[in-house]
């Protein structure tokens, strides 16, 4: 099972950046489906972005242009960059891997054999 650990979360104005890191251990990164998830309070989790490991990604609809996912396999790491944040991303964002080598679907948690523990993200008006 993969092993994953976020940082770089954290308080931040409306209109301001953050970008979120997440470690990968545990297995060969490269091969890996990386994605982000968010669950705000009294919300279900929901997919946020995806990567394969051939670099091509995946994003909820509504954060298209603001945010974006990348990856450094020389770093066993994937990112998020998350710009022009509003105060409805406030949530916990978590980091998920994948080992399998087919993702039928890259936005559905069950794809995902390891998450990350989550990190704060907290953007005030």
């Amino acid at each position: 099972q993969v092993q994953l650990v976020e940082s770089g979360g954290g308080l931040v104005q409306a209109g301001g950046s953050l970008r979120l890191s997440c470690a990968a251990s545990g297995g060969t990164f490269s091969r890996y489906t990386m994605g982000w998830f968010r669950q705000a309070p009294g919300k279900e989790r929901e997919f946020v972005a995806g990567i394969w490991w051939s670099g091509g990604s995946r994003y909820l609809d509504s954060l298209k242009g603001r945010f974006v996912i990348s990856r450094d396999n020389a770093k066993n790491t994937v990112y998020l960059q998350m710009n022009s944040l509003k105060p409805e991303d406030t949530a916990v964002y978590y980091c998920a891997g994948s080992r399998k080598p087919t993702i039928m679907n890259i936005r559905a948690p069950g794809e995902y054999d390891g998450w990350g523990q989550g990190t704060q993200v907290t953007v005030s008006s």
